[in-house]
């Protein structure tokens, strides 16, 4: 009685069968089998037409006897890979193939589910083998770029390990409904940003500019005719300089403006300096800068 194989080349020998050589098939037996539990290997796909896998009965290197399968080649197109309708194995399949296209991987015919697999991505398919004409392939894919999962989400806190996070212009970071929350906008060439860091108790967390120029102002921007906006909406908001420094308040960053000049210090002045020939006024009336024509000035109106 002759040898019969299985599905994936496997020789079972009859009684009696194969004196004198035996060992070398029992060897290569288990030289397959070891293929099948975790051997690697490569296979080109057709960029023509369908890339079919076959069994080598009694033979290692057969690449449907292999745990481990990454498709290599360039496609224009989607492409087919094939097995045999008997075939029942676990793989772990790649898509190397250059071209952005997908591979298939199906049994030769029938209406069963197959495995599409796209560029870059990795995928674990259990070939079933579960009915003799419409057999399924199941699979679990991972691995790819994050550009694939179009709702990737984190198990943990992210670590940029010493790299930056890098924004396309007007896009930025959406709260847990998808409405924006921060939107980046950006300047070619940008020498200055802003620095946020935090504090422990007792201390302030601050926003700065920073950058490569000496002197570098902060610009807060309201839309349209909206105001800038401090406090907390439920005591006085207060406005004050960082340490023993005068706090001054102008407008055009100093340019053809008068000026308010809160003094820093015990008994510090309050100093208002117009610009040029223009007045201290209240309630749209001239406040004289001598003492007694202050006095007058609001006693009499």
């Amino acid at each position: 009685m002759a040898s019969t194989y299985t599905p994936l080349g496997i020789e079972k020998q009859a009684t009696g069968e194969n004196a004198g050589t035996w060992g070398t098939k029992t060897n290569t037996n288990l030289e397959i089998i070891e293929q099948i539990a975790g051997g690697t290997t490569s296979q080109a796909v057709s960029d023509s037409g369908d890339t079919t896998l076959s069994v080598s009965d009694g033979s290692t290197g057969a690449t449907l006897a292999h745990r481990v399968i990454e498709f290599t080649g360039t496609l224009t197109a989607s492409r087919n890979v094939t097995i045999p309708l008997d075939v029942q194995q676990m793989y772990l399949l790649k898509n190397g193939t250059s071209g952005s296209q997908n591979v298939v991987f199906k049994y030769v015919s029938g209406s069963g589910t197959s495995a599409t697999i796209a560029n870059g991505k990795t995928v674990i398919a259990y070939a079933k083998a579960d009915d003799g004409t419409n057999p399924n392939i199941v699979t679990v894919e991972f691995g790819g770029d994050v550009v694939d999962d179009t709702s990737p989400q984190l198990g943990g806190d992210l670590d940029t390990n010493d790299f930056n996070i890098a924004f396309d212009d007007a896009h930025g970071i959406n709260d847990e409904n998808g409405n924006e929350q921060i939107i980046f906008q950006t300047t070619g060439s940008a020498v200055n940003q802003f620095d946020i860091t935090n504090a422990a108790t007792g201390n302030s967390p601050s926003i700065s500019a920073t950058g490569g120029d000496t002197n570098i102002n902060m610009v807060l921007v309201p839309k349209g005719s909206g105001e800038t906006v401090i406090g907390t909406g439920a005591a006085a908001a207060t406005l004050t300089s960082s340490g023993a420094h005068d706090l001054v308040l102008d407008t055009n960053s100093g340019t053809n403006s008068g000026s308010i000049t809160i003094t820093d210090g015990a008994n510090g002045n309050i100093n208002l300096a117009p610009n040029g020939s223009g007045q201290v006024q209240a309630g749209g009336q001239q406040i004289s800068t001598v003492g007694k024509a202050i006095a007058m000035a609001f006693i009499f109106g």
